[in-house]
């Protein structure tokens, strides 16, 4: 179920952040992925603590991501990584190609 879940939310042209509001890491990510003007709906932050398939649901995305804490944060349906991925994309500028690449910047 948590698998299907997933596979659902990182489906097609948007930025999808599992977090937890109480990770500063997932802080980190939210607040670089605010800067940029997204299209209307193509920014999900979903909050997985609290969920009752919580930890079915990091046990996934660590099969398919290599890692299980959050954030993890898809562009389209790759991820790139964690709070300090982001940032580094950010600050490299390779962040603002990757939102062009798949349609959801304004």
């Amino acid at each position: 179920m948590a698998q299907e879940f997933v596979k659902a939310q990182i489906k097609g042209d948007k930025v999808v952040v599992f977090l937890k509001p109480s990770c500063p890491f997932c802080v980190t990510a939210k607040d670089v992925l605010s800067k940029y003007k997204l299209k209307t709906g193509h920014l999900d932050f979903i909050d997985i603590s609290g969920r009752s398939d919580m930890n079915s649901i990091q046990d996934y995305l660590k099969q398919i991501t290599g890692g299980r804490t959050v954030p993890r944060v898809f562009i389209g349906e790759k991820c790139v990584g964690g709070g300090s991925d982001v940032a580094d994309l950010d600050k490299s500028g390779k962040l603002e190609g990757m939102l062009q690449s798949i349609g959801a910047l304004q």
